[in-house]
Parts: structure tokens; C-alpha cells; sequence
């Protein structure tokens, strides 16, 4: 019989998504650049991730998906919109929602993640967020049509030269009618899915 002790770093979203994406794509290993929140130094860790950011010539598409409380990356209510990458403790239903990836065990889910922050995000070329479901619509609301605020960090897009809200009928169900047909309009004109394919398929290479 063999034992393994795990550690917290068995848990990570890095562990995840290294097992379950990266190591079943052609991706190079130095391509590959997550913050280790299992660094011995956790703010030099945030430090040198926004350095090879800038050395990089900053992110180009940045590309995620926002809870159910608005927050994007893991930039909870009430954080900085100028905030940059750091370590940030979790909200409780953010926790829950993240067990599906930790065999929905609420206790190896870690309770504080790295994250780039809210103005690390805004400094993107390019912002694309996805949203689907029910759940998502209070945060569809407020990132549309409420007022740029901390507590509901996708409000921050509204800002954004090029973002993109990407979301279906059921996360489109709390914003007005008139705010969803003005959308719907915009989009039938102007979006070339062809085009657009092509250029993400361009800019991952």
C-alpha cells in the first residue's frame, strides 16, 4: 500500500488546470505562465508575474468568466479598481462555487487565491467575458447597466476601450429590454464570427 500526504499545493487551480488542460494540448512548458500560489514568497511571486506582463508588451486578449457577485478574476466585491496582481482572500460564495473543481469538497478548496488585479486587467488590448445561466444575470446587470463601483468589479468593463461581454438569453434576463434589443441590433451588424475566429485563431499562435 502506498500513502500520499497531500499538500494545499495538490489543490491549487494551477495543479488543475495543469492536469486537466495543459498537459493534453501542444503548448511549449515556458508558454505556459500561471502565478504559483505556492511560491515561498507570495508578493514577489505578484511582483515579478506583472513584470513579465509588461516585458511581454502587456496582455493582449484577456479572456475569463465572472461570478455570480460580479467579480472577475478572483477581484472579489470591494476590490481596487486600480489593483494590480496580489493575494486575495475569497468571499464564502466563491468558495462554493469553486468545490466543483475540488471533487465538490468545500474544505480543499483553498481560501485565498493570486489573482491579477482589476487595473492589471484593464490594461489588456482586449477584453473578452463569458457569462451563461441564470445565476449570472445580477452580474450582467450590474456590469451593463449599473454604475462603475467596486462592489461589482465587471462594472470596471464599462471603462474599456475594446470589451466584450459575451453572454446567452437566460444571463441577459435582468437587463432592460430596450438595453438587450440595442445590443442585439449592434450585433447583427457589426460581428463577423468568420473574421473574428480567424483572429483569436492569429493571435494564439
Amino acid at each position: 500500500m502506498i500513502l500520499k500526504i497531500l499538500e494545499p499545493c495538490d489543490f491549487s487551480r494551477g495543479r488543475f488546470r495543469n492536469e486537466n488542460f495543459f498537459k493534453h494540448i501542444n503548448i511549449k512548458k515556458e508558454n505556459i505562465n500561471i502565478l504559483n500560489g505556492c511560491a515561498e514568497d507570495l508578493e514577489e511571486e505578484c511582483h515579478n508575474y506583472e513584470e513579465k506582463i509588461k516585458k511581454s508588451g502587456g496582455i493582449q486578449l484577456f479572456l475569463g468568466g465572472v461570478g455570480e457577485d460580479g467579480h472577475i478574476a478572483f477581484n472579489e466585491p470591494g476590490s481596487s479598481l486600480s489593483s494590480h496582481t496580489r493575494d486575495k482572500d475569497l468571499t464564502y460564495d466563491t468558495i462554493l462555487a469553486n468545490s466543483r473543481f475540488f471533487d465538490n469538497d468545500i474544505e480543499k478548496v483553498p481560501k485565498s487565491a493570486l489573482t491579477i488585479g482589476v487595473g492589471t486587467l484593464m490594461d489588456s488590448k482586449e477584453v473578452m467575458i463569458l457569462a451563461n445561466g441564470y445565476k449570472k444575470a445580477r452580474a450582467v446587470y450590474h456590469g451593463v447597466e449599473g454604475g462603475v463601483n467596486h462592489l461589482w468589479t465587471i462594472s470596471a468593463l464599462q471603462l474599456h476601450r475594446r470589451a466584450v461581454l459575451v453572454i446567452d438569453e437566460m444571463a441577459a434576463s435582468d437587463i432592460k429590454v430596450k438595453t438587450y434589443k440595442y445590443f442585439k441590433e449592434i450585433e447583427a451588424k457589426n460581428l463577423d464570427l468568420e473574421k473574428y475566429k480567424k483572429y483569436l485563431i492569429e493571435l494564439a499562435k
